[in-house]
Parts: C-alpha cells; structure tokens; sequence
C-alpha cells in the first residue's frame, strides 16, 4: 500500500511541477507548485520524516509560496494582454532538459543503490533540529537571508511599476 501511494505522490508531485513550468499564466503556476510541494511532504510522511513534512507544508507552502504570489499580486500589470509570453529559447531548453534526462536516467540505471538496515534515530526530531542547529546553521541562515532579499525585491519592483504608472 505504502509504495501505491508513493507512485500517486511521486506521479502527482511530476505532473504538477510540469504544469509550474509549462504554463503561461503566473499565477496558476504557483497554485500548482503548491499541490508539488504538498506531495513532497506526503513523500516526507512516507519515509517517517513527519517534521519535515510538517516543516515543508509551513515554511515552503505556507510561507514561500504566499511571498511569491504576494510578488505576483503586487506586479502591476502582470496579467496584461500586451506582456509578451514567448520565449526564443525553447530550442536550447530542449535540448539540455534531454540531456539532463538521458544524464539522470543513465546515473540512475548504473548506481548501485544501498539500503540501509538500520532503523531512524528514537528522537529523530531532536536529532534533526540539532543539525539544524550546529552543523547546518550557515546553510539554514543563508535561506532566511536570500528570502529576506527576495521578498525585499519583490517590494522594490512593484514600487518601480507604480511609480512608472503615475
């Protein structure tokens, strides 16, 4: 049943992130980089990593997608009939993503991929959030940092876009 349900999170989770990347409309591309990241986290749930789960719901699907449509949102004139919405290079995106894919498909096929035997830690929520905390705390910072500037940019462009209207 566990492995059902992966394929149906695993299918759901592709579909979806093609859909954020294929489609012309802003805004529906980050309703379905939501449902993408939702079924990340029930990957998560699946491989018993329930805090990260409920770490990807909060902070991507809560926070990071809310700042990007706030930065959709406050673009002014981001859904004008005007805007043009073709891109000259589909050529050589085509190109890299299949040999990206043929690259993955190969590393895939040839790794001996190991498994482990052992069990997760007894308190693995305290034993990740001590990661976090000493080992990957110059990582987990620079995040906060990037989406600080992120979201201070997002401010700055739509400033620019109203002050060019008046």
């Amino acid at each position: 049943m566990n492995l059902l349900i992966f394929y149906i999170l695993a299918i759901m989770a592709g579909v979806s992130a093609l859909m954020v990347v294929t489609l012309k409309n802003i805004f529906h591309s980050a309703l379905f980089l939501v449902l993408t990241l939702f079924s990340i986290a029930g990957i998560y749930i699946l491989l018993g990593a329930e805090f990260l789960a409920g770490v990807q719901v909060l902070i991507y699907v809560g926070a990071i997608t809310i700042l990007m449509i706030f930065a959709i949102m406050l673009t002014y004139q981001i859904s004008n009939k005007n805007i043009r919405q073709v891109n000259e290079q589909k050529g050589y995106a085509t190109i890299i993503v299949l040999l990206f894919f043929i690259l993955s498909l190969w590393t895939v096929l040839k790794t001996a991929w190991p498994v482990s035997d052992g069990s997760l830690p007894e308190r693995n929520t305290f034993e990740l959030g001590r990661q976090l905390l000493s080992t990957y705390v110059i990582p987990f910072e620079v995040v906060s940092v990037v989406l600080l500037v992120a979201l201070i940019g997002a401010i700055i462009i739509s400033r620019r876009d109203s002050q060019e209207e008046n």
